[in-house]
């Protein structure tokens, strides 16, 4: 089987790190934050062997990828401008889609604006759910109440990120186990926090790493975190308001691809959005399957990767 090759392409007016393994249909795999291209390691190889020739970006703000300076640079359409031209350099027609967290937005709109080229969907740990007709940042507020929501918490700029950049490696290790469905229930990552604490103090480091994480692993997010800082990553928070101000003609509209979704059972997103992964499919009507893995947490493809690999596969050949 070829080996996972390092990349560069110039897109959308950033230059893009990507890596590359495989031959066949195309999938692109879009990660999450605080991630990078590192987070689907266990996908990339097995996607591969599957036959399909499989790629994985940094996306824009992270590891070796541009991360433009302005905040605005980070909207939704960029981002998906940025993967429409990773695809079309590649020179394919057609490509499927796959999104974890933060990607799960980058992956759906791409198929919303896109369809000529996005022909399948998979999302992981954000389901679908269309435009609302409230101002996301007014959602978080009633959300929130007398306390932090982590995401009204990163629209400060300068606040969230200097707090991670000062132990990227601790930082890292807070976020990763705090979400994941190893931490103890008691001491999870919680998206509301009291007003007295900051970002950095809402988590666990474990003394001990959970057995899907090894000591390789932490060390290359935090060099790259250490290299690229969270700023970038923290800017694509900071567009929630501009994002819906930039799409009102996606108002209610229906994710027609085939689509499958995958959650982790302890996933604070499905918490976070009301009515949870019951959601999943009311605006997908050709959604194939729903996953939700039990004991897992937010970083489902990283905690149980032979079960995702299983779903991607599976998806992608019925096809």
């Amino acid at each position: 089987m070829s080996d996972l090759q390092h990349k560069f392409v110039d897109t959308n007016g950033i230059r893009m790190h990507y890596v590359e393994q495989g031959a066949g249909p195309l999938v692109v795999l879009c990660h999450g934050w605080p991630e990078s291209w590192y987070s689907w390691r266990h996908q990339i190889p097995a996607l591969a062997a599957a036959g399909f020739r499989v790629v994985a970006p940094d996306q824009r703000g992270y590891g070796q990828s541009d991360a433009p300076a302005p905040i605005e640079s980070y909207n939704i359409l960029n981002l998906v401008g940025d993967i429409v031209g990773l695809v079309n350099s590649l020179g394919v027609e057609s490509a499927v889609i796959v999104g974890h967290d933060w990607g799960a937005p980058v992956a759906w709109n791409s198929v919303l604006l896109r369809p000529d080229i996005f022909r399948a969907i998979a999302l992981l740990s954000v389901p679908y759910f269309p435009r609302g007709a409230m101002r996301p940042t007014d959602g978080m507020k009633a959300l929130a109440g007398d306390q932090h929501f982590y995401q009204l918490y990163f629209q400060e700029p300068g606040k969230v990120e200097k707090e991670l950049d000062a132990d990227p490696r601790r930082s890292m290790a807070m976020v990763l186990y705090s979400a994941s469905g190893d931490a103890p229930r008691d001491g999870e990552f919680s998206f509301l926090f009291p007003k007295t604490k900051k970002f950095i103090e809402t988590g666990t480091v474990p003394a001990k790493l959970p057995p899907w994480l090894t000591e390789a692993d932490l060390d290359f997010f935090a060099g790259e975190f250490k290299r690229a800082g969270f700023r970038g990553g923290i800017n694509w928070y900071r567009n929630a308001d501009r994002n819906w101000e930039l799409t009102p003609f996606l108002d209610g509209a229906k994710l027609r691809q085939p689509a499958v979704f995958a959650a982790g059972e302890h996933d604070v997103v499905g918490k976070m959005i009301p009515g949870g992964y019951e959601l999943a499919g009311a605006f997908t009507p050709n959604l194939k399957k729903k996953v939700i893995i039990p004991g897992a947490g937010h970083w489902v493809q990283q905690e149980r990767p032979n079960e995702i690999n299983q779903v991607l596969i599976e998806f992608m050949k019925s096809l």
